[in-house]
């Protein structure tokens, strides 16, 4: 049996206007351009480090 990976729901509610350009690259970087857009990505470190550095800008879930 493979074991299942654990995904994220990630939605942008917050532009990236007057934002820093690490910030705006961040949210490019999780596959975010629109408000109200969501990706599933899966739960890695890496992952994990873009959301926290996103955090007042994202809404994140854990995806069922």
């Amino acid at each position: 049996m493979t074991k299942a990976r654990k995904m994220l729901k990630v939605t942008q509610v917050a532009s990236a206007i007057r934002r820093p350009q690490d910030q705006a690259e961040t949210l490019k970087g999780l596959g975010l351009r629109k408000l109200h857009q969501a990706r599933l990505l899966e739960d890695t470190p890496s992952v994990r480090g873009m959301i926290e550095k996103v955090k007042h800008l994202v809404v994140c879930e854990i995806a069922e």
